[in-house]
């Protein structure tokens, strides 16, 4: 199934964001946030799974994707992409899964908004605080390469995901390269932006709606003592 192709503009002045639909525009709401240096294509191989209950709509974050790249960073602009989005869908209950940063993303939405419920894969929580920053540098970096196809090969994900097929790292990888300004090829996501000072956590405690943290079983960004503390802190989580 391929997903339909849309760009809208946050309120009147704000980026021009990309965002892939799937299923009926009349079913219930599923919105997908993908990760830090991620993109709305990460959901190709998931998204077709819901289309037949849901109208899922997986979203390019600003500097990230085939989404605009505006000089201002700033903490907090990805939670405002996510209002815009939402604002842009129209009014009505929705269910948001958030990836990694995109679950943090969406953590702070559900406590100042009410969505259906909420979905928070693997969220860093637990992790190695060196850990964390070595990534963060990692994706901090602008590598760039002669050719789009050796760009495409030398694609990796962060963290490594070791059990990943070769078709899915190629499916993503041929969807999260662009060409440079100097011809040279890179990756579809502004780099700068895990130069800037991670966030203040958001207050679990006030997220009512149902929410389910999924970990993967090695992961060593979202600890197992880590996700049994976040369920803790969370009211009505599992």
């Amino acid at each position: 199934m391929q997903p339909r192709s849309e760009s809208f503009r946050v309120g009147t002045s704000g980026p021009r964001l990309h965002c892939l639909h799937w299923g009926a525009a009349s079913g219930p709401l599923l919105v997908l946030l993908h990760g830090g240096g991620a993109n709305a294509h990460w959901w190709d191989h998931v998204a077709p799974s819901f289309a037949d209950r849901f109208h899922v709509v997986a979203l390019d974050f600003r500097g990230h994707g085939d989404s605009e790249r505006p000089d201002d960073l700033r903490p907090g602009a990805f939670g405002e992409d996510l209002a815009g989005l939402l604002a842009h869908l129209g009014p009505g209950p929705c269910v948001v899964v958030g990836h990694s940063m995109g679950a943090h993303v969406a953590l702070e939405h559900a406590t100042h908004a009410l969505p259906r419920a909420l979905v928070l894969v693997d969220p860093s929580r637990g992790s190695e605080k060196r850990r964390s920053r070595r990534l963060r540098l990692a994706l901090s970096f602008r590598r760039s390469y002669a050719t789009r196809d050796e760009a495409v090969e030398r694609f990796r994900f962060l963290p490594d995901a070791a059990y990943a097929s070769e078709a899915l790292r190629r499916a993503i990888a041929s969807h999260s390269v662009e060409q440079l300004a100097d011809g040279r090829f890179g990756y579809e996501f502004e780099s700068r932006w895990f130069g800037l000072a991670a966030r203040e956590r958001p207050d679990p405690s006030r997220i009512e709606c149902p929410t389910l943290i999924v970990r993967g079983a090695e992961s060593d960004v979202l600890s197992a003592s880590g996700a049994r503390d976040l369920c803790a802190e969370l009211p009505n989580a599992r």
